[in-house]
């Protein structure tokens, strides 16, 4: 069994040790890096693999960072494989029929975008991470979600429509007047962090994205 001391020489043997996996069902891996780090335009709550395009890095291969969230050896190769398939398509199609084409290949199953590894492939990922030994890293723990005081109260003129933002310290004082009207604003229903546009995270219905961001990163 291996000794690793530095995460990415852990991660760029395993990349190695997944290439009999790609070249069994005819791809080869890219160059790419692998590193340990949050995703750039995805929550760091719920996204734990991202791959860079190589037309995004200046090395020119496909850069891919594993969340720090994860230090199950198993888990980390399960979401490595999902990231190398995107790198072997280069992030063209994102999620899409290329993507799956080589995911159920390779052995994921699942919903493309939480394509994970069939029972088959876990057996050999279990075997591989014994060949690599244990992955030199803690999980990090994210602090509980904002407590709801982070919401906002809005007060909204029954008239004309016209709405403000009330803050907290504010608020205990009752609704403005409206300027137009002349008449007490009505408080609405508090809008919370978790459900306006602001709060970043993929279990949350998003707008589909743009060619260009796709092109960006996907996870």
């Amino acid at each position: 069994m291996k000794q690793h001391s530095v995460r990415e020489a852990w991660l760029e043997d395993a990349v190695r040790h997944l290439e009999p996996v790609f070249s069994k069902a005819g791809y080869a891996i890219p160059p790419v890096r692998v590193s340990c780090g949050f995703p750039a335009s995805s929550s760091p709550r719920t996204t734990l693999g991202q791959c860079w395009p190589r037309e995004r890095s200046g090395g020119g291969v496909n850069e891919i960072f594993i969340s720090p969230k994860i230090d199950d050896p198993v888990q980390l190769l399960d979401t490595l494989v999902h990231e190398l398939c995107h790198a072997v398509d280069d992030c063209f199609s994102g999620h899409g029929e290329d993507f799956k084409g080589i995911a159920q290949t390779v052995g994921l199953e699942g919903p493309a975008r939480m394509a994970h590894a069939t029972e088959e492939l876990v057996v050999r990922l279990m075997m591989i991470s014994q060949e690599l030994g244990p992955y030199p890293h803690q999980a990090i723990v994210f602090p509980p979600p904002r407590p709801s005081n982070a919401s906002r109260n809005k007060a909204k003129c029954a008239q004309c429509g016209y709405e403000v933002t009330l803050l907290k310290k504010w608020a205990t004082y009752g609704a403005p007047i409206c300027p137009k009207d002349n008449i007490r604003m009505q408080e609405a229903v508090i809008e919370t962090i978790e459900n306006t546009t602001e709060y970043d995270s993929e279990s949350v219905g998003r707008t589909k994205p743009k060619v260009d961001e796709i092109r960006r990163a996907i996870s």
